[in-house]
């Protein structure tokens, strides 16, 4: 199977299982020709009962939190899960899709699934739930790890002191806010402003990748070490990670500092670094090319 493919049908299963679907119940005309490999189960027909025949169950599938989407074909997998299952939701299958269909499933997503989600302790203190806000069909997308006290308070992401200075670097790249995206790993606020947990960030994380596939930004930008340690897999240290490019899933991804951290760490030192990771993307989305020596924002 594509690999492109498979790690939608990854990203499919593990969305559907946070809303609720237990099992996916798969035709037996789909893989007619070819019976089960050895060791898997088999395939259920149409109506059938999901555990004796066999259907697949998105808790079958890894967990975001502790294993990367599967990177190898297997003959006996592609045969097993049909292209059908997507449906007819066209965005999952690449397929173009207008700005209000993406508008429209953003406010899907958030109506009927993350405004509502109890699926961890996060939800019990919450004032509101934080979903992300800026251009459906953005070029360029901020990821954060989680709302704070003054985005718990108002239902929008990055509007505090560091949302403050977030605006002052996208507006340095010669950007509005309302040309970009911007949204968290985690939709409530972690208490004390702490950097969420496993168990939140796996309850999250359908929702996450689920605002990426609609929106399909060509340049991911990742503020802090949770976020980007999140989105490419990975334990290694920000001094490492930052300052050169990534891929997540063929999107190009610059991690760099988080806002709060450039306001704790408010030196010249820290905000050229920061400066020097935008550079590197403007030049990516054809902005104007920065100048040798243009200043850092303030």
């Amino acid at each position: 199977m594509d690999i492109a493919l498979r790690q939608r049908l990854w990203m499919w299963l593990r969305g559907e299982q946070a809303m609720g679907l237990s099992w996916v119940v798969i035709p037996n005309t789909a893989c007619a020709h070819k019976p089960p490999a050895a060791g898997r189960p088999a395939v259920a027909a149409s109506g059938g009962s999901p555990r004796a025949s066999g259907g697949i169950r998105p808790s079958d599938a890894p967990t975001a939190a502790t294993v990367s989407p599967p990177a190898t074909d297997d003959a006996a997998t592609a045969a097993a899960l049909p292209i059908e299952l997507f449906g007819a939701g066209a965005e999952l299958a690449g397929q173009p899709m207008s700005r209000e269909q993406r508008l429209g499933l953003l406010a899907e997503l958030d109506r009927k699934h993350v405004s509502v989600c109890t699926k961890c302790r996060l939800h019990e203190q919450r004032t509101h739930t934080v979903f992300g806000e800026g251009d459906p069909e953005a070029q360029l997308l901020f990821i954060g790890e989680g709302p704070g006290e003054t985005e718990d308070q108002t239902g929008r992401p990055f509007v505090g002191r560091a949302g403050e200075l977030l605006d002052r670097m996208i507006r340095a790249m010669g950007l509005k806010r309302e040309q970009v995206y911007i949204c968290n790993i985690v939709k409530c606020r972690p208490p004390g402003n702490r950097a969420p947990v496993a168990d939140e960030v796996e309850a999250c994380t359908p929702y996450l990748l689920r605002q990426l596939e609609i929106i399909r930004p060509r340049v991911i930008v990742t503020l802090g070490l949770p976020a980007t340690q999140f989105m490419l897999n990975t334990r290694q240290s920000m001094g490492r990670l930052r300052g050169r490019w990534h891929e997540w899933r063929g999107i190009k991804l610059m991690p760099t500092y988080h806002p709060a951290y450039l306001l704790r760490y408010y030196t010249r030192e820290t905000r050229m670094a920061v400066w020097s990771d935008l550079q590197q993307v403007m030049v990516e989305l054809g902005l104007k090319a920065p100048q040798q020596g243009d200043a850092p924002p303030a």
